[in-house]
């Protein structure tokens, strides 16, 4: 077996990527595409961002689109009050066997 004199090297120091030039390139390529495919998207579809609905689909004219009876209104009684503070009592779940 021949003795090489090759040096020996940390395993943590071999592990290591190197840094320079070369990442800060390939780093720096990436987000400029990334921002220009971002900014390229954006315009793309600008004018199909532009034309969406301003209310939003809060008007009641949409909720009888769909078909949806008008929310009851909110009863303040103390009566009711009370009612909706309790509790329900808790529900018991059986193991089936």
């Amino acid at each position: 077996m021949a003795n090489s004199h090759r040096p020996t090297v940390g395993v943590t120091r071999a592990r290591q990527g190197r840094s320079g030039r070369h990442v800060l390139w390939v780093l720096l390529v990436g987000v400029a595409l990334a921002a220009l495919a971002l900014f390229g998207a954006w315009t793309w579809k600008a004018d199909d961002l532009a034309s969406t609905e301003p209310n939003n689909g809060r008007e009641t004219a949409d909720a009888r689109a769909f078909n949806a009876p008008e929310p009851a209104p909110i009863n303040t009684s103390p009566d009711q009050k009370a009612a909706s503070m309790q509790t329900p009592p808790a529900k018991t779940v059986q193991n089936p066997q």
